[in-house]
């Protein structure tokens, strides 16, 4: 079995970079405890009052998105958790992105795949250009860096340029655009659609529409080592 010899990896974050546990059990007690914090007594009473609100505001900034021609919408959380909390349009861009990084934190909780680290770590140092695809929201990049740093590891250096963050753009994977706009990029680094590696987690959002654009995919999932498994599965089929 050869290796696989990409010049650019293009990582999904959530269950593949990331790994996502369900919410914590006492997330009403830290609500309260935020809500005190940060909000005011008209402010939704529990957190489920919240997530009913935001769902509302979801569905509708949806609907009037895919009413203009967006398929596969995103929304910018900060507009929504200002039409649920209205004193947050009070609030500077520093306690805003407090309040959603701990809002997100009673939602789901991340840490870093084991064995993500080290494999990106020496592909990088191989010669290798990282970039991201990811359906995310500010408070991403947050939850990457405490991730990162919560297990010991340097921050890798994903390039800017090959990092896709739907929040940036208002529409979201699996949008071919995601991944028509990274090739383009990605071309002008003088690296070519087959020699792009896209590592994801799910078939529909990342390996298939990553496929249409001729690009390597690999599934983060149980598998036979091949072109989908481990971290560490993925580290012997690069060679590393």
């Amino acid at each position: 079995m050869h290796s696989l010899s990409p010049r650019a990896v293009i990582c999904d974050l959530y269950h593949t970079v990331l790994r996502v546990e369900p919410a914590p059990s006492d997330r009403e007690a830290q609500w309260q405890a935020l809500r005190s914090e940060f909000l005011s007594v008209l402010s939704p009473a529990t957190f489920a009052t919240f997530e009913e609100r935001a769902r509302f505001q979801v569905a509708a900034d949806h609907a009037q998105a895919q009413a203009a021609g967006i398929a596969q919408p995103e929304v910018f959380w900060p507009d929504i958790v200002r039409a649920v909390v209205p004193e947050a349009a009070a609030w500077s861009a520093e306690r805003l992105s407090d309040f959603m990084l701990r809002q997100a934190g009673l939602t789901h909780r991340i840490s870093l795949q084991p064995g993500c680290a080290d494999v990106l770590r020496r592909f990088q140092l191989r010669g290798g250009l990282l970039g991201i695809a990811s359906n995310a929201q500010p408070y991403t990049h947050r939850e990457l860096s405490r991730a990162l740093a919560e297990a010991g590891e340097p921050e890798l250096a994903f390039d800017p340029q090959l990092c896709f963050w739907s929040y940036d753009h208002g529409f979201s994977k699996p949008d071919p655009h995601v991944f028509r706009l990274l090739t383009a990029r990605l071309r002008q680094y003088g690296i070519a659609a087959h020699e792009t590696l896209m590592i994801g987690d799910r078939l529909d959002n990342d390996i298939e529409p990553a496929r249409a654009q001729g690009w390597l995919t690999w599934r983060l999932a149980p598998g036979d080592g091949v072109d989908g498994g481990t971290w560490s599965q993925l580290g012997t089929r690069l060679g590393l």
